[in-house]
């Protein structure tokens, strides 16, 4: 019983980890972006440290008011920028262009937003993550994942030949996020596990633009990827077995 609830404990840890983490990542926060919007407008107390441990699993026990700050900030963000645009113009202008850049909450699967409920009991592995979120790419798989999705967007041509279109369909508009997406898909650089756990619904866009795919979700987007990277990667061992 005891090993059962540890390992419940971990998951959950490690499950709020990444939702806080693909939340950042979506859009393009650093940890101080949460903690002075609760504050700016009196939703709770969380401070960065606490943001910065929660998405790294190190923080073991967060307090009731971690969790109701996060609601109240996530369902802020759910009613729109427009309702506290004035707000905080007057009390916190930079961290108003920052939200007006990229702001999105995290929903259910109910399209609501969490409440704080849901945070603890995710937190404490008794509930899943929202469909949305619910995916783990590890660190070693991240680079043939970005060698498959590169030669999956480009359909085996050069950057140079496909770049404009690609770019088209993805539809980030942040530019330092659209440098690092043509970076990867020119074989400059690969993903990390956690650049790909933020950028994979943007990812499922671009391919349902690009390709007009039939997969119904991020998740299924994810598993067919991960597909094309093992034909990628077997692909890679005969070259270099006929190349010897």
């Amino acid at each position: 019983m005891t090993s059962g609830f540890r390992d419940q404990l971990s998951t959950g840890r490690r499950a709020m980890a990444h939702l806080i983490h693909v939340w950042h990542e979506r859009n393009s926060w650093s940890h101080k972006v949460l903690p002075a919007l609760a504050e700016s407008l009196d939703l709770g107390r969380v401070h960065s440290s606490q943001i910065s441990n929660l998405r790294n699993g190190k923080l073991a026990s967060p307090s009731p008011e971690v969790f109701l700050a996060l609601a109240q900030v996530n369902g802020v963000l759910f009613r729109g920028i427009e309702k506290i645009q004035a707000q905080l113009s007057e009390i916190h202008p930079e961290l108003l262009k920052v939200l007006l850049r990229s702001a999105l909450p995290i929903e259910g699967d109910d399209a609501k937003p969490l409440k704080a409920g849901a945070f603890f009991e995710i937190f404490v592995g008794l509930s899943p993550l929202p469909a949305s979120f619910n995916w783990f790419i590890e660190e070693e798989e991240a680079p043939i994942l970005s060698a498959a999705l590169a030669d999956y967007f480009c359909k085996g041509m050069s950057w140079r030949l496909c770049g404009e279109h690609v770019l088209k369909a993805y539809p980030v508009i942040t530019k330092h996020r659209r440098e690092r997406f043509a970076a990867v898909m020119s074989g400059l650089r690969d993903y990390t596990a956690e650049e790909l756990d933020g950028e994979l619904l943007d990812l499922y866009l671009t391919n349902q633009s690009l390709n007009q795919s039939v997969c119904p979700s991020a998740g299924d987007f994810l598993n067919d990827l991960r597909k094309r990277a093992l034909l990628f990667k077997d692909q890679e061992k005969l070259e270099i077995i006929f190349s010897e």
